[in-house]
């Protein structure tokens, strides 16, 4: 089976979901050649369970990279393209975010805005510094059509966020979560809608109610297993599920 990418970037790398995806990608039998696993201290305690993965695969590189702070990410985009010697970035996979279980009652301006600065604002700002290196990979693969391996956007998503089904609302407001992740939504949407025809696919996931930090204990199902999911998913994308919100089992969601 050939590597999902040469090159992969994963923003919130050092928990959940992100270190997960970190793990099974450098443990796959045909690794990308490099992993960036990035989160805003990857030195401090929150980065013991990356360091210590990252020890074990030389295709992990650890980079700084906090997704609400711009000279962070340029920081992180100068770190990417010297490791890459020219070649550019094939797949960005936007998984940092931050959840919130607000009620109207209890909800606040700062903890929707702070919601909105992670969950949008922040995929987008990575998405836009890291866009040159992502043209470059798309220009420089020796195929057509789009695909991870050429270059393309993921961006994490949650179908609590979604409009069209507006699930339980009753039983699990969210409020900032769930209007930032449909925002959200519509960055893919554009994204996808503009890069298309620069080679670059760009697609929002769903990867299930996970047992993570975000996720709870509560969850039905384990990191392992979503992340399993994600990555046969992503390994099939194409031009015609760019633009598209798919879950962890590569099911179509609804806006």
């Amino acid at each position: 089976m050939a590597a999902l990418a040469r090159s992969v970037l994963v923003t919130g790398s050092n928990r959940g979901i992100g270190l997960e995806l970190v793990r099974q990608l450098a443990a796959s039998p045909q690794p990308p050649q490099h992993i960036f696993a990035t989160c805003r201290d990857p030195d401090g305690p929150r980065g013991k369970a990356l360091r210590e993965l990252s020890a074990q695969h030389p295709s992990i590189r650890l980079v700084q990279l906090d997704t609400v702070d711009l000279p962070s990410i340029r920081r992180a985009v100068q770190v990417v393209e010297s490791c890459l010697e020219g070649q550019g970035l094939n797949l960005l996979i936007n998984n940092a975010g931050i959840g919130s279980h607000a009620t109207l009652q209890s909800v606040d301006s700062q903890e929707m805005l702070a919601a909105f600065a992670t969950n949008v604002v922040g995929p987008l700002q990575v998405t836009k510094e890291f866009l040159p290196l992502l043209e470059k990979a798309a220009k420089g693969a020796q195929k057509t059509g789009l695909s991870c391996s050429r270059a393309a956007i993921v961006n994490v998503s949650s179908k609590v966020g979604s409009i069209g089904l507006c699930l339980g609302v009753l039983e699990a407001p969210m409020y900032p979560y769930r209007a930032s992740k449909a925002a959200q939504n519509m960055v893919t949407r554009c994204l996808a809608a503009e890069l298309r025809d620069k080679g670059i696919l760009c697609t929002a996931i769903h990867p299930g109610w996970v047992k993570t930090d975000m996720g709870t204990e509560q969850a039905p199902m384990t990191v392992e297993r979503s992340v399993q999911g994600i990555l046969a998913v992503l390994g099939s994308l194409s031009q015609e599920t760019s633009g598209a919100f798919l879950d962890w089992e590569g099911n179509s969601l609804p806006w």
